[in-house]
Formats: structure tokens, C-alpha cells, sequence
């Protein structure tokens, strides 16, 4: 027969719940704060002193508490210039898009680089938005959601008046209904699952911008020499900002100007020059 065994031994000394400080969290941008510390045990669902009295467990579906405080950690702590370059170049894509909209030379070019310009804003305002911004959780989703879905919108919308002025007939209305399809496609996808690898949709990113491959020799007969550089170079630039992005590679530093930094850089420095071609082509063929 076996004794029972006692709910608690009487002599047992009962010792203060371990507290998680900020100087106990590292992160790749440096320490993590007090605040994003308490958040990520709250998240892990770990009990914690309730100020009433007893103890607080968070409910979460997370993994477990690694999983989840390496989450609240890779959100909450991020460079300090993250944010400030497409905040920066926002105002001067309004300024310049305005000036391309109004000097096209028809109302199909001013239509065309309407469009051009507003999904240009759409991209580094909301991006600005949200790398700038403290949110919490149900806002910073929605504006993730957005800032992913706008690349989409402003690959089509660099496509439009490429294809509206250098492509007339049914050739550019085939590569205009078909880059929109995508775009449209790749927005349900982002929106609705938002946290999909990044191998899965950077590529798509990438291949979406590339469908001009084929019309390469179009773009050089109407647009001429310049204008198909232009393009390419544009291309590069924003293929390079992807596979940085997607690879996490450089990171020069990691508190002041991450991989997402020159990510951003680069992305900045193709939209330059796609908009320097299609002022070109605006002022010749719209």
C-alpha cells in the first residue's frame, strides 16, 4: 500500500517567479526593451503576477513561448532608419508624378501616368506608414497586408503606361489585361496569407516584373535605345532589392540600416529609374 503524497511540503520555501528583463534579450538590432520583453511572455502565454492577485496566462495558439517571443522580438525590434526613405520620397513622387501626369502629351499618356504615379504613392506612403509607425497588432497586420500588396500594384502600375504608349494594338492590351490579372491575383494572395514564406512570394515578385521580357524588342522599336535601358536597368535594381530581401543579405547594420534598408534603397533607386523612362516616353509618345 502507498502513502499518499501531500499537495505541498510545509518546509518548502516558495521562491519569486523568475521576471524577464531587457538586458536578458538580445536581438540581431541590439537588446530588446522591457516592454517588448513583458509583451513577448504575455504572447508565450507564461503566468505572470496578476496585480489583483494570482496569476494572468495569455491565451495564444503560438508554438510555444520560443516561437512566440522571437516573434514579438523580430516586430518590435527594428533599425532606427527603418521607414525614413520611402517617407522621404514620398512627397517628391507626389510633386514630380503631378508635373509627368500634367506635361503627358494626351489624355491616354495623362491617364496612363496617373495611374503610374498613384500606385507610386500607395507604395512608399503606406510603407512609410507602417515602418514608421508603433502599432499593435490588428492595425500592423492590415497595414502589412497593404504594404505587401502595393509592390504588386506598382509593378502594374509601371507596366501601364509602357504598354499604353509603346504598345498599342492588341499586343499591349494582352500585356496590360495580363499584368493587372496578375496583380490582382498576387494582392488576394498577400492579403489573405500574409504569412507566407518569403521564398515562396518573392519569386513571384520578381517574375511578375520580368513578363516585360518578352516585348524587350517592341519596347527598343517604339521607345528607342534609351527608354529600353531604362527599363532593364530599372529591373535590376528591383530585382537585386528581392533577392536581398528575401535572402536577409547584406546587413550592414543591424541597428541603424538593416537588410530591409537596402532593400528600400534599392527599390527608391528603380523607381527613379523608371521614372526617368517613362518621362521619356510621356513627352514622345503620349
Amino acid at each position: 500500500m502507498t502513502a499518499p503524497v501531500p499537495d505541498a511540503l510545509p518546509d518548502s520555501p516558495v521562491l519569486p517567479a523568475p521576471r524577464l528583463t531587457a538586458g536578458a534579450v538580445t536581438t540581431p538590432q541590439g537588446p530588446a526593451t522591457a516592454g517588448t520583453a513583458q509583451e513577448g511572455i504575455a504572447l508565450a502565454g507564461i503566468p505572470q503576477n496578476d496585480p489583483q492577485g494570482g496569476t494572468a496566462t495569455a491565451d495564444t495558439s503560438a508554438d510555444g513561448p520560443i516561437e512566440a517571443m522571437a516573434t514579438v522580438l523580430r516586430e518590435e525590434v527594428k533599425p532606427k532608419l527603418r521607414g525614413w526613405l520611402h517617407a522621404g520620397m514620398f512627397p517628391a513622387v507626389l510633386v514630380s508624378g503631378l508635373f509627368l501626369t500634367a506635361l503627358a502629351d494626351s489624355t491616354r499618356g495623362r491617364v496612363a501616368c496617373g495611374i503610374f504615379v498613384l500606385t507610386a504613392c500607395l507604395l512608399f506612403g503606406v510603407s512609410a506608414l507602417y515602418h514608421r509607425g508603433d502599432w499593435g497588432p490588428r492595425a500592423g497586420g492590415v497595414l502589412r497586408r497593404l504594404d505587401h500588396a502595393n509592390i504588386f500594384l506598382i509593378i502594374a502600375g509601371t507596366y501601364t503606361p509602357l504598354t499604353m504608349l509603346l504598345l498599342p494594338g492588341a499586343k499591349g492590351q494582352w500585356l496590360l489585361w495580363s499584368v493587372w490579372a496578375a496583380a490582382a491575383a498576387g494582392i488576394v494572395f498577400r492579403v489573405f496569407w500574409v504569412g507566407a514564406p518569403r521564398w515562396l512570394y518573392t519569386p513571384c515578385y520578381i517574375a511578375m516584373g520580368w513578363a516585360a521580357v518578352f516585348f524587350l524588342p517592341d519596347f527598343l522599336r517604339t521607345g528607342g535605345i534609351a527608354v529600353l535601358v531604362l527599363v532593364i536597368v530599372g529591373g535590376l535594381l528591383y530585382s537585386a532589392g528581392g533577392v536581398i530581401y528575401g535572402i536577409k543579405r547584406p546587413n550592414p547594420s543591424p541597428r541603424w540600416f538593416g537588410f530591409h534598408e537596402v532593400f528600400h534603397s534599392l527599390t527608391l533607386a528603380a523607381f527613379v529609374v523608371h521614372y526617368v523612362g517613362i518621362s521619356l516616353v510621356a513627352y514622345r509618345h503620349g
